[in-house]
């Protein structure tokens, strides 16, 4: 889903006042065609990206290929602002030396398995336990992991970001040559899902980089994955049914096996060259060879490969494998320690969850 979602995932959310569901900026079928946004009657862009030659032809493109009003657009994005700070924070996020172990990997869960989001992800599966049931039984995903993806991302939507989506996605097409394929690609989608929804597309506001609401979807996810799981004829990734459903379909999208584990921690016999193996979600080992290498794999379950994944934990490397359902939490941010946060958070929160129904 954010092929830059390790970058949000570290990034200090801001607390959204107020209700930010976007059943109060929808504005019409068709905002696009109500009269409610800024019209160039020359169809030229003006303001921030007047001399941007990619927001010309993004304008021309998207009027032959969606028949998007040339004149609507291109005065909707004479409203777009340039970031500058985002340039900046993207530029500073650009991939770093790998250092002697630190403890890494302590500090990036002390920021997410915490005693704050594990209850506060009680009292959200109390809350939507109807739901968080119903996705389950049609996609196959259990709940502590939707659960779980919801308290890393937004912590249970109350962090959804308060960077106004066109502002960040038109400055990072237009503005930043870096990825600006990829994100012209996300201005698109997010435009297409606007005028899907009848909001106005001036109004939705999440993450630096154009993620959305309580399951920071980019929007080409939206238009792949997202699900109007509460009937309403409408995907609305701020409403808490629909990004229940759209999460858990995201994971059986992209392969989550239902009933089979995710990860398990093991035990290394020092001085038998594990450090010679690859390590990391997208590494593949057979048992064989792994237990060659030192790897205790007594009662670690099933008969395919795994990965085998080291973390940098205070006071030495902890070691685990990962089945096929720890490689799809990784679909959704490709970073091990991203997929792991969740994967421990998931526990935590069922462990505890269950607990208070036992003591009721």
């Amino acid at each position: 889903m954010h092929r830059i979602a390790f970058v949000l995932a570290l990034c200090v959310p801001v607390l959204v006042a107020g209700c930010s569901a976007s059943a109060q900026q929808r504005v019409a079928l068709d905002p696009f065609s109500s009269g409610v946004l800024p019209v160039a009657a020359d169809a030229e862009v003006r303001g921030d990206f007047a001399t941007s030659d990619a927001a010309a032809r993004f304008v021309a493109r998207m009027a032959r290929e969606h028949d998007f009003a040339p004149e609507v657009l291109a005065g909707l994005l004479s409203e777009a602002r340039r970031e500058q700070w985002i340039i900046e924070l993207m530029d500073r996020q650009a991939p770093r030396v790998k250092r002697a172990p630190n403890g890494a990997w302590t500090r990036y869960r002390g920021k997410f398995v915490t005693a704050d989001n594990i209850a506060g992800g009680v009292r959200f599966w109390r809350a939507h336990a109807a739901t968080l049931e119903r996705a389950g039984a049609r996609y196959g995903v259990p709940p502590e992991y939707i659960v779980a993806i919801l308290g890393v991302e937004t912590r249970y939507g109350g962090y959804v970001g308060t960077t106004r989506t066109l502002d960040a996605l038109a400055t990072l097409a237009f503005a930043y040559p870096r990825r600006a394929d990829y994100f012209t690609g996300e201005l698109e989608a997010f435009l297409l899902m606007a005028r899907e929804s009848g909001v106005d597309p001036r109004k939705p506001q999440g993450s630096y980089a154009g993620a959305m609401g309580l399951g920071q979807f980019m929007p080409t996810s939206f238009q792949r994955y997202a699900v109007d799981f509460d009937d309403d004829g409408v995907r609305d990734l701020w409403d808490t049914t629909d990004a229940i459903g759209s999460v858990a379909h995201y994971f059986k999208a992209h392969g989550w096996r239902s009933g089979e584990p995710v990860a398990v921690r093991v035990s290394v016999r020092s001085g038998q060259g594990v450090g010679a193996l690859k390590t990391g979600f997208s590494s593949r080992h057979g048992r064989s060879t792994l237990s060659a290498h030192g790897v205790d794999l007594d009662g670690v379950p099933g008969r395919g490969g795994l990965s085998l994944l080291a973390l940098d934990a205070r006071g030495g490397t902890e070691y685990w494998v990962g089945f096929e359902n720890f490689g799809v939490i990784t679909r959704y941010n490709r970073s091990t320690y991203y997929a792991m946060a969740v994967h421990q958070l998931a526990a935590a929160v069922r462990a505890r969850h269950g607990a208070a129904l036992a003591g009721r």
